[in-house]
């Protein structure tokens, strides 16, 4: 593709935006009330029940907005064609479990939905909040993936509705996604949510000296980039309005940290590199977007010691990005004396670790060690976890089965 077909590319994406910061800034939470009449009692549930209906009718919307675009970006050739396919099969084969979980999201109140954390498009966050209010909880700020096209903040639902049955309080924030921001878009939307949730979470039940950042995917890939600059600024003395001593560790799941490594890879797998090129910046713009690479520079060594202990969890038959993007950034951070493990999960695929096993029910060794890793400092909630009854299995064992053999991802 020439320079003149990618700037014709970029206009038509930039077009297909148009009017979704308005559909997106809609969904806030905060209503007005009204006055009536002394004596009416209003018909509060039947509103309720109006207000969720309609919310989760424009979250649909945007849900469909967001799809098409990637179709507009990927292009709608025989290899797309057949990816779709295999996407709405292994959607329906799971659609058990979605369902359940988007009936937990629309309607628990334990849910707050589009929290405001700043003024771009797609500034939201949602808190999944445990059913008990003795004392502070600990907080786990979730960023999702989706390609840094299609992420959005309900895809962490699953994982809040588990944790906060565990006490544990998730924040999972929404960004912009491309063509509506690029990546230095994603990482700012990232790390401002993320200063929401450090300097506001108390208001929430949650204890700001236990925060726990954590992402999926391309979210692992943003957060990690939002982490490290937010070190970098630490240590070189610039202001901040918050800090990486607030996160007690981070979690990066299936993520990939190194640019330069993905995307031949990326391209191979049908996310073309002129969109990938578009998303990161250009290729000048890898190195200070892939944190792997970025860690090993000698000038940021300060920022280094200021990092939380980072775990890195990959399924090793993970196809959409290789086991080998964790290991190597795990190596990276250990060779400039970052405190850093992996955890590798034998034939786990891209969404076995973060969609089937958690569907499935019953012990999950990822869910288990993150659970563990936040209540290492609190005995009695340890105890708890030993006694919690088995988490209830969402889909039949026939369906995740065939949908773990295709899925797309």
């Amino acid at each position: 593709m020439n320079m003149m077909d990618d700037m014709e590319t970029k206009a038509m994406l930039s077009r297909s935006w148009n009017g979704t910061s308005s559909s997106v800034g809609g969904s806030s939470t905060n209503h007005q009330r009204r006055r009536r009449p002394a004596g009416k009692q209003p018909p509060r549930r039947q509103k309720s029940i109006r207000q969720d209906i309609g919310r989760a009718a424009a979250e649909t919307y945007l849900v469909t907005r967001l799809s098409f675009t990637l179709l507009r970006c990927l292009g709608v050739g025989y290899r797309w064609m057949n990816r779709l396919f295999a996407l709405a099969c292994y959607a329906m084969l799971l659609m058990p479990g979605f369902l359940q979980v988007a009936y937990y999201y629309f309607f628990s109140s334990q849910v707050r939905r589009s929290v405001v954390y700043g003024d771009q498009p797609r500034n939201r966050l949602d808190l999944f909040l445990p059913t008990t209010s003795d004392g502070q909880k600990p907080v786990v700020v979730f960023v999702t993936g989706g390609a840094w096209i299609i992420g959005y903040k309900a895809w962490g639902s699953l994982l809040g509705r588990q944790l906060a049955e565990r006490n544990i309080i998730v924040a999972c924030i929404d960004y912009r996604n491309f063509p509506q921001g690029t990546i230095s878009d994603m990482v700012n939307d990232v790390s401002e949510g993320i200063s929401f949730v450090c300097n506001n979470i108390a208001d929430y039940g949650g204890d700001p000296k236990r925060i726990y950042l954590m992402g999926q995917s391309a979210g692992a890939h943003i957060s990690s980039c939002a982490l490290l600059e937010q070190a970098i600024k630490e240590s070189r003395g610039e202001s901040i309005s918050w800090s990486v001593s607030q996160f007690k560790a981070y979690f990066g799941l299936s993520g990939g940290y190194n640019l330069f490594n993905l995307v031949d890879h990326f391209h191979s797998r049908g996310l073309y590199r002129s969109i990938f090129l578009s998303i990161m910046e250009g290729q000048e713009s890898f190195e200070q977007f892939s944190p792997e690479v970025r860690v090993k520079d000698p000038s940021i060594r300060d920022a280094i010691s200021l990092l939380p202990p980072i775990i890195l969890f990959h399924g090793t038959s993970d196809l959409s990005i290789p086991s080998d993007a964790s290991k190597t950034f795990a190596d990276a951070l250990r060779g400039v004396g970052a405190e850093a493990e992996l955890i590798l999960y034998e034939g786990k695929t891209h969404t076995d670790l973060f969609l089937q096993d958690p569907l499935r029910g019953g012990k999950d060794d990822l869910f288990d060690h993150i659970v563990s890793v936040i209540h290492a400092d609190d005995k009695e909630a340890l105890a708890n976890d030993a006694m919690a009854p088995p988490r209830k299995r969402l889909v039949p064992e026939i369906l995740l089965r065939m949908a773990h053999h295709i899925s797309p991802f």
